[in-house]
């Protein structure tokens, strides 16, 4: 199991301020997202309870580790550049996007190698998380979901994770080192705290893409696989059973979503483009209920890989999904 010290310090030292982008449209009658939202400048931030709270993690060491085509940690940035031109509120049902006070407390500085960085990520968002407030962290690589889980684990209480993936990134650390493909693996297996396996679904898994080894460790240690074929077309559904099944078990929800879930059609930008996937509107559908349940504590986006963008597509839709998780969280009680 590799692991990684802790680094003194207050939390919000960990991170470094994302400006308010200079050319965003001022209109008075078409105001845009990004107007609506507070940059943190430095100083100790203060979320509240209920307050969305944005965050990258601009890191694609464990990527490159994995044998991936690295260029996620060019991501945070360029969904922010996206998100922030997109209307604040939504017209089709109503959701007022400013009811959740965006905070953008900007990038988790990328110093040291990977596990420095998971271990400053984990800081932050116990410390979000403490006070009530609902991240919504921007990847990087599939490696952030170690990162963001052990924020929830710092923050005491049980968790469960949704994943929202082609693969079950369950795959065994290599060389002592973990990477991309093995976050969850690390989560069940962690040292001091550990994941109970019954709080581990993965929604989306390709058949053609997930080894009888992982989906045997998978199932050994209770965790929920449900395959593509099996979600296409009720993913929303789905997602809701597994909800309420683990909202009994008392845990608070951290939702995952691997951008390689959805069709190469739709996204093209990722590490590991996947041909049969999810249509991207049914996941978006899917991320809209994740922002409107209110057992989910937080949300993650991940390897959306600007280098390999076409015309911005991925980046456009990674934008309309934290768009539609925040747009959910507004209509909330």
């Amino acid at each position: 199991m590799c692991g990684a010290s802790t680094s003194g310090g207050a939390w919000y030292s960990r991170l470094e301020p994302f400006g308010r982008p200079a050319d965003l449209p001022a209109r008075r009658d078409d105001p845009r997202l990004g107007t609506a939202v507070t940059f943190w400048a430095g100083g100790e931030p203060g979320p509240r309870a209920g307050q969305a709270v944005l965050l990258g993690f601009p890191q694609d060491e464990g990527v490159r580790r994995n044998g991936g085509r690295p260029g996620a940690a060019l991501a945070p940035a360029a969904i922010r550049h996206w998100l922030y031109r997109l209307t604040p509120w939504d017209g089709a049902e109503g959701a007022d996007l400013t009811r959740v006070s965006l905070l953008d407390l900007g990038d988790v500085k990328i110093e040291g190698g990977l596990e420095a960085t998971q271990e400053a990520l984990a800081a932050v968002l116990a410390a979000v998380l403490a006070r009530g407030a609902v991240p919504v962290v921007l990847g990087g690589g599939h490696e952030t979901a170690l990162g963001h889980y052990l924020g929830h684990a710092r923050a005491g209480g049980p968790v469960a994770i949704l994943n929202l993936d082609a693969h079950l990134d369950v795959r065994s650390c290599l060389n002592g080192l973990g990477h991309s493909g093995s976050p969850f693996r690390q989560a069940l297996e962690h040292p001091t705290h550990p994941l109970p396996g019954r709080h581990y679904v993965c929604l989306g898994a390709q058949p053609h893409a997930v080894s009888r080894d992982h989906a045997d460790y998978a199932r050994r240690s209770g965790c929920a696989i449900r395959w593509c074929p099996d979600v296409r077309g009720r993913l929303a559904s789905v997602f809701s059973s597994h909800c309420r099944r683990l909202k009994r078990d008392g845990c608070r929800l951290y939702v995952t979503l691997d951008a390689d879930v959805v069709q190469t059609a739709d996204v093209p930008a990722v590490s590991a483009p996947n041909t049969g996937g999810l249509a991207g509107v049914e996941v978006l559908e899917c991320v809209r209920q994740a922002g409107a349940t209110p057992g989910v504590a937080s949300f993650d986006l991940v390897e959306i890989c600007p280098p390999l963008d076409r015309d911005d597509q991925g980046a456009r839709w990674a934008a309309l999904a934290v768009w539609h998780f925040l747009a959910g969280l507004a209509m909330r009680e």
